[in-house]
């Protein structure tokens, strides 16, 4: 089995967050290989710098992040590129308008769908969705 992280656990793994110590105890338990995207590589440096533009986050704390965060990908995770397919799969599921879906949370889902990778999140949206579209979820 393997794991892919959305950029809700990656970006707790490397900043002073609440949630620090449980994405650490995710990421210690996650089944090999644990799969991070692009995509979500991107989403982090964007959730920085929401924390930074809000003041909950230094820029040079947020640089540091950054810079853990390439030492750390290439040594201990598989990065995946977003293919047409997983936009496409996206795109299905978010026309689904009985589900309570953003756009980020559905390409991560779809990314990680046909990994066959539980999704490690802390979003209890995306949760509730993956739940309902079939897509394994990694224990909290």
């Amino acid at each position: 089995m393997s794991t892919y992280l959305d950029a809700s656990v990656v970006v707790s793994l490397f900043t002073d967050d609440v949630l620090a110590d449980n994405a650490a105890a995710r990421v210690s338990r996650a089944s090999r290989p644990i799969f991070v995207s692009d995509f979500g590589v991107a989403e982090f440096a964007s959730g920085l710098g929401l924390r930074v533009r809000r003041a909950i986050l230094s820029p040079a704390l947020a640089r540091r992040a950054c810079d853990l965060l390439d030492d750390w990908l290439p040594a201990s995770c598989r990065l995946v590129s977003v293919a047409p397919a997983d936009i496409a799969l996206a795109t299905a599921w978010l026309r689904r308008f009985d589900l309570n879906l953003r756009a980020p949370d559905a390409i991560h889902l779809a990314i990680a769908a046909p990994l066959g990778a539980p999704v490690a999140t802390f979003d209890f949206g995306m949760e509730a969705a993956a739940r309902v579209l079939g897509v394994a979820l990694a224990p909290g």
